[in-house]
């Protein structure tokens, strides 16, 4: 069982926030952490796909939701996933007032922006809850 820690993103569709927290895990496991972390589709883990459940089961996690829903958070902790670090990306643009980040299709400039900006974030948890063991 691969101990990398496991960054799951909210599925968001028809939403920026969804887009930014599935571009920002992306940036994290492909680009940032590629050896300390990887990532599941939340949409497996929402229907029970027992290769996905098998995948987080007692792993650390970290889930990035759109929304205050938090589905990420709790479809991973049903599925047994030890999450970690619950990451609300709507709460990073408080930081961000009156910024055009664009649709739940395509980023704007300021989209990547902030999108990079909670990877970065990301990126640091992965490496600090890697070292923990």
């Amino acid at each position: 069982m691969s101990k990398r820690i496991k960054v799951i993103p909210c599925s968001g569709m028809g939403k920026v926030y969804g887009l930014v927290a599935r571009e920002s895990a992306l940036k994290v496991v492909q680009e940032l952490c590629p050896n300390e972390a990887s990532t599941v589709c939340l949409a497996y883990i929402v229907t029970g796909d027992q290769e996905a459940k098998e995948l987080i089961e007692g792993q650390k996690c970290i889930t990035l939701d759109g929304c205050p829903a938090m589905c990420a958070a709790k479809n991973a902790e049903l599925a047994g996933g030890i999450v970690a670090e619950k990451v609300r990306v709507i709460d990073s643009f408080r930081k961000h007032k009156g910024a055009q980040p664009g649709t739940a299709t395509e980023l704007t400039e300021e989209g990547w922006l902030i999108a990079d900006e909670i990877a970065g974030e990301i990126s640091e948890k992965v490496k600090l809850l890697s070292r923990e063991g």
